[in-house]
């Protein structure tokens, strides 16, 4: 089997900045692959993320080392033995899952033997800001069904309060980015209870969550940067309640659904979230989101302009890509 590869970055401006503890993005920068055999080409997307060591031109160099091997017709699950796990492969493997959906006529949906994608709720993001931007970028949000907030160490008191009490019908999920202590993540416990937050995301750094070991929270704590693939789940089932998975530190859709797969083994809850991307990154996380318990989707909806055929978006629920679009055909 002789197939084409073709490998670029693409930029995609914001319509506004989003920030979070770490800092502030205005343009989500990706990795877009094309992979051809018979006249048909699939399609998969990366972002490769700075905080995991990866840049634009170290995927696409990754990408390159690895053209051999995929023309020839490399599988997906031969891709765990050539590139390491990140955003690099999660193009890659998209762009192989697009590329069978294609070639077999049968929709990635049906090949794995579940239903049809339909409307998934997703969380809309409150990013960082000073409280009172907070509050109005939260009442704009009053009746969505999920909101995510980004605080730091600063405020987060004020921050979550203020996002709370603009929006008091949604579920909320609130997001430190691993920017608290276990002493701040002890002391906010009465707080996120008392404002029915739903999921606290990753508040302590990757590397200085030994401390949540044995802790039992009055709120649900995700996994995020502490969970990359199905290897790690056995390290997080003692510190951790809820598992976000994402594509780009999967490795694509083949490792999060092993991941998916892990978690549920464990009793751990199941998240799918994503970096700022295109809806090209969204259409293959809609697979694990359909069996997750938190939706957090909403990259496309902070581009000036996605690709042509991405999700729509209403009042918090993401509607599928266009037919052809991705993994369908």
């Amino acid at each position: 089997m002789l197939r084409t590869l073709a490998a670029q970055s693409d930029a995609f401006p914001l319509a506004r900045p989003f920030r979070i503890s770490r800092g502030v993005k205005t343009v989500a920068d990706v990795v877009t692959v094309e992979i051809g055999h018979d006249g048909l080409t699939g399609r998969g997307e990366g972002v490769p993320y700075p905080r995991y060591g990866e840049s634009i031109a170290g995927a696409l160099a990754a990408i390159e080392a690895a053209r051999g091997a995929i023309a020839a017709g490399a599988t997906r699950e031969d891709l765990a033995e050539i590139m390491p796990a990140g955003a690099a492969r999660n193009a890659v493997d998209c762009a192989l899952w697009d590329l069978e959906a294609k070639t077999s006529g049968q929709s990635v949906t049906d090949r794995l033997g579940r239903p049809p994608l339909g409307a998934t709720p997703t969380a809309i993001t409150v990013g960082l800001d000073d409280p009172a931007a907070m509050g109005a970028a939260a009442r704009a949000l009053a009746r969505v069904p999920l909101i995510k907030i980004k605080v730091d160490r600063s405020d987060p008191e004020t921050q979550i309060r203020t996002v709370r009490n603009a929006a008091p019908a949604p579920r909320v999920i609130v997001d430190p980015n691993e920017s608290w202590t276990f002493a701040e993540v002890e002391r906010l416990q009465p707080l996120l209870a008392e404002l029915r937050i739903d999921l606290l995301e990753q508040p302590l750094p990757a590397d200085d969550d030994d401390a949540l070991a044995g802790f039992a929270p009055l709120v649900p704590i995700a996994a995020d940067e502490s969970a990359h693939v199905a290897g790690d789940v056995g390290a997080l089932a003692e510190k951790y309640q809820v598992v976000n998975i994402k594509l780009d530190k999967t490795g694509g859709l083949t490792g999060a659904l092993a991941l998916a797969d892990a978690a549920a083994a464990a009793g751990l809850g199941v998240m799918t979230g994503s970096m700022i991307s295109s809806s090209l990154s969204i259409a293959p996380a809609l697979i694990i989101a359909a069996r997750s318990a938190f939706v957090d989707l909403d990259g496309p909806l902070w581009l000036a302009n996605d690709r042509p055929g991405g999700v729509e978006h209403g009042t918090g629920v993401l509607t599928p890509p266009a037919r052809g679009f991705w993994g369908t055909v």
